[in-house]
């Protein structure tokens, strides 16, 4: 299975501390509907990063954080 460079980049920042802080659209919605993922991750000195995934690759963010993320 190929790991997207978006899943790559979260595992790599929740490593590092950061937190995530938010997820648009929420997880847990229909992904009928989702082509786009958007994720805001916080260090814990406040720092920002967004990662932002494209139908396929949204998905396997998705994927990610719904089985892999506490």
């Amino acid at each position: 299975m190929v790991e997207f460079e978006s899943v790559i980049k979260i595992k790599r920042l929740l490593n590092s501390s950061y937190k995530i802080e938010k997820i648009e659209p929420p997880v847990f919605a229909s992904d009928a509907e989702v082509n786009i993922v958007t994720v805001t991750l916080q260090s814990p000195d406040g720092k920002k990063e967004m990662i932002r995934a494209y139908r396929e690759e949204s998905q396997a963010v998705r994927d990610y954080i719904r089985n892999f993320v506490p």
